[in-house]
């Protein structure tokens, strides 16, 4: 892939569903490839990540492609309802920066162009890979027993209960918001390809219940549910 140049899986506007930004209007870029799993379902038990229920392989998804920067901050700034700069009556134009990984790829350059189109810049990341600077929201999500080059972000978001990440790990890290989210009950769908093409999820009563009694019993933690999910949107 030359120099500055992204691979994209697609790019959609929704409300973020979880999370101290849970409401919030966003455009989603979600970056192909990620460094924890590989995406294919014969490889899943010997991730470092082995309950993703997310499609990042490939560029064939809502206006996936390879694209240079000026390219995919135009396509983002497209999904925005009105103006993107200036002072807009449709809010503060919100992009997250989603995978897989996204800093596989995300760079300052990226970060830089999306500033210059309006957009204040979110990621969503397992903390494993440096970030670029001028990144205005971090979403911290460790998975399993990985290492960290994260230790500071606006938001820890810890999928529960992790054997091998339980939240006591992670009293290290400095962040505004802690939320445990509850590990969700899915059954993989996948195709002849062996490649992930959706999930039959659903609230996980027990791990939610599990997720409850941590907080209470640890209020430094809050209680992060994903809405999106459970109002059937994107």
């Amino acid at each position: 892939m030359a120099k500055n140049t992204y691979r994209v899986k697609e790019v959609f506007y929704t409300l973020q569903g979880e999370g101290a930004q849970a409401g919030r209007p966003a455009v989603f870029c979600r970056f192909s490839k990620c460094n924890l799993w590989n995406g294919r379902e014969d490889s899943r038990t010997a991730a470092v990540c082995k309950f993703c229920d997310t499609d990042f392989i490939g560029t064939d998804g809502h206006l996936g492609g390879e694209y240079s920067a000026s390219e995919l901050v135009t396509i983002i700034a497209s999904q925005w309802p009105g103006e993107t700069s200036g002072n807009s009556v449709q809010g503060k134009p919100y992009v997250v920066c989603t995978g897989g990984e996204p800093a596989l790829q995300l760079d300052s350059a990226l970060v830089d162009e999306l500033h210059k189109a309006g957009f204040e810049v979110a990621i969503e990341t397992n903390g494993t890979l440096p970030l670029p600077d001028g990144i205005d929201w971090i979403c911290l999500s460790p998975k399993g027993d990985s290492e960290l080059a994260v230790i500071n972000c606006d938001e820890l978001k810890l999928v529960y209960p992790q054997a091998d990440a339980p939240p006591e790990r992670f009293d290290y890290i400095v962040a505004e918001h802690c939320y445990l989210q509850p590990m969700a009950d899915f059954e993989p769908v996948v195709i002849a390809s062996d490649k992930l093409e959706g999930a039959k999820e659903g609230l996980s009563v027990s791990n939610t219940g599990k997720a409850v009694d941590y907080c209470m019993k640890h209020p430094k933690w809050k209680l992060s549910l994903q809405t999106h999910k459970l109002l059937g949107i994107e």
